[in-house]
């Protein structure tokens, strides 16, 4: 069995009382795109930065590629953008990639028109770093983690700042870097959305704890529905359906089932109405946004404390 490239155990790290990222088990396979979700403080940097070996993780054990993070040989394989994209503003673009490939010690001189041609900066090549656009920053810094085609790619909001055709070009070249060339990547997003097209694993990460992990094409079931309808008489629709057994409320204008039975049998809905006299004048299944999945998943109701993640139910049993 192949080991995979990633593997955490009960990694914390806590700043005086501020738990940043506590008891934390994570493993990521080889060719994976593995996305750790979570809202702004959420713990995502520091756990990357414990990752690549910038930080000590304060109780736990991390394995890059089979070895310690702070490995040199590990270094040499691991490519990285975390916080905000840096380069040496007085350098051209092509100027700060030829350092990083001296630095990368990457031999083939082409490695620097490549990543030029690949990220779409041919137009900026000879343009000062500090005079770039935030997007073409962005662009510039995910060359620099690339351009020694690394083992594993950890980024940190790496579509931060990119225009819809910069992000659809990320996400090409990161789904093609995966399986074409088993390259591995852990990134960090607050956009469930553009998660949901990149990642084959999402992990969702709240207050420092892992709450939950789940193959990204079972999103779509994990998102709830409801069924709105209008009709001509909300309050008689109202106590049709509930005596019909489909509890309904009415909402700015609309009748609303918040029932799953309802949402998969709009049907039935409808021939109910009609039997008790107030035919639909309007019906629609409507899904959860992904980002109202995410809040109800990290904000429960008032009163009621998150769901442990899945390591401290195990750790429970």
């Amino acid at each position: 069995m192949t080991a995979p490239a990633l593997r955490l155990r009960g990694v914390s790290k806590h700043y005086g009382p501020v738990r940043a990222v506590h008891a934390v088990d994570l493993e990521v396979g080889t060719g994976e795109i593995y996305a750790l979700l979570g809202l702004n403080g959420a713990g995502k940097t520091t756990l990357m930065r414990m990752v690549l070996g910038m930080v000590r993780p304060g109780a736990g054990s991390i394995a890059v590629l089979g070895r310690g993070p702070r490995d040199r040989s590990t270094r040499a394989q691991v490519g990285y953008l975390v916080a905000a994209a840096a380069a040496y503003p007085e350098l051209t673009v092509r100027e700060n990639l030829e350092v990083a490939r001296r630095l990368r010690r990457v031999r083939t001189s082409a490695a620097v028109p490549d990543a030029v041609e690949l990220f779409g900066l041919g137009e900026y090549a000879d343009r000062r770093a500090r005079d770039l656009s935030q997007g073409n920053r962005q662009r510039l810094a995910l060359a620099r983690a690339m351009l020694h085609r690394p083992a594993l790619l950890v980024l940190d909001e790496p579509v931060n700042g990119l225009d819809p055709a910069g992000v659809a070009e990320v996400r090409a070249l990161l789904g093609d870097l995966a399986r074409e060339h088993g390259t591995t990547v852990l990134l960090s997003s607050h956009l469930l959305g553009e998660v949901a097209r990149l990642a084959t694993r999402i992990g969702v990460l709240h207050r420092g704890r892992l709450l939950e992990e789940f193959p990204a094409r079972d999103l779509p079931e994990r998102v709830r529905h409801h069924l709105e309808l209008t009709t001509r008489d909300d309050d008689r629709a109202v106590a049709v359906l509930a005596a019909a057994g489909f509890p309904a409320h009415r909402r700015a204008g609309a009748v609303v089932l918040t029932g799953e039975r309802a949402a998969r049998r709009p049907d039935d809905v409808a021939t109910a109405l009609v039997r008790g006299g107030v035919a639909p004048t309007g019906l629609t299944v409507v899904r959860e946004d992904l980002e109202g999945y995410f809040l109800r998943l990290v904000r429960p109701p008032a009163g009621q404390v998150p769901a442990p993640g899945p390591q401290e139910r195990a750790r429970d049993r």
